[in-house]
């Protein structure tokens, strides 16, 4: 089943990604794909969906950010997006307020994260506001700092606003930061658009002896199940993960139970609410682990 490409444009307020987003959708109407925007505006009016040609489907996130106050409404426009569209790839621009991980959780619902392929978080950084940043909100600064932390591709812009030894300097502190991530020096978020063709968002350790840095980077895992299992056993399970994976979430049928619970994972605590139908037995994962292979692994032991 082919799967659909999703990015997210992540970055302050005002670093450039409307101005990206511009630029991405033109490549990718250039190279024929089919392709659909979602933009998220905390205020109740849009202020950049007229950069969006009308023959792209675009859906508009007003009045909340989707990582916590509307995470309900993108969850259905996105599935009403792969209901009715034959998609390549989705494009979600966030606020700057958003949390990489936090949006992250918002997309993958497990009613529809097989269907989904997380290619990348692509983060702008205004060049001139990362220098200064000491002088920020701490929460703000906090803020920037995540958001380079887990972008897999970082453009810098307003380069041109700063000298040669500031650049270098730039360069050095993301790289400190991320050395996973491409990082790139930009004005008006100009990239060679081959870039994002090579982005690769969940890479997996080549051997069990990989070298854990270079793949520690924030991925996700969609686990399937088949049977129901055993709560104690799955409480088990959980109690043995690393401090690394920050979220699960989806749908878990207990032995004991006729329908499935939806089960949430923030952090170390588990979540269980009773549902009362039938729904997909999809697990969704998201952290900073170098093989989801051993994660597979302790789940399938669970189904035998």
């Amino acid at each position: 089943m082919k799967k659909t490409e999703v990015y997210i444009l992540s970055g302050f307020l005002g670093t450039g990604k409307t101005t990206l987003l511009k630029q991405i959708l033109q490549h990718e109407q250039e190279t024929g794909r089919t392709i659909a925007v979602m933009m998220n505006e905390l205020g109740s009016v849009s202020i950049d969906s007229d950069a969006v040609d009308s023959d792209v489907p675009l859906k508009e996130l007003l009045g909340g950010c989707i990582c916590c106050t509307i995470q309900d409404k993108l969850e259905s426009q996105l599935q009403g997006l792969l209901f009715d569209h034959a998609l390549d790839a989705i494009y979600i621009e966030t606020t700057g307020a958003a949390h990489p991980v936090e949006v992250l959780d918002a997309v993958l619902s497990p009613l529809f994260a097989d269907k989904l392929t997380i290619k990348g978080i692509i983060t702008t950084v205004d060049g001139t506001q990362w220098l200064n940043r000491s002088s920020l909100d701490p929460q703000v600064h906090q803020l920037l700092l995540e958001q380079v932390k887990h972008a897999d591709l970082v453009i810098v812009n307003k380069s041109d606003m700063i000298s040669d030894s500031e650049q270098a300097r730039v360069s050095m502190e993301m790289q400190s930061l991320n050395s996973s991530a491409k990082c790139l020096l930009s004005s008006y978020s100009k990239i060679p658009m081959k870039l994002l063709e090579g982005i690769s968002y969940s890479k997996k350790a080549d051997s069990a002896d990989a070298h854990v840095l270079t793949d520690l980077r924030l991925s996700t895992f969609v686990y399937k199940f088949e049977n129901p299992i055993s709560q104690e056993a799955f409480e088990e399970f959980l109690r043995s993960l690393p401090d690394s994976i920050y979220r699960i979430k989806g749908y878990v049928l207990f032995r004991h139970s006729q329908y499935p619970d939806l089960f949430q994972y923030s952090y170390g605590m588990p979540l269980y609410m009773k549902e009362y139908m039938k729904m997909p037995l999809n697990l969704v994962f998201i952290g900073q682990v170098p093989d989801w292979g051993q994660i597979e692994g302790k789940l399938r032991e669970l189904e035998k």
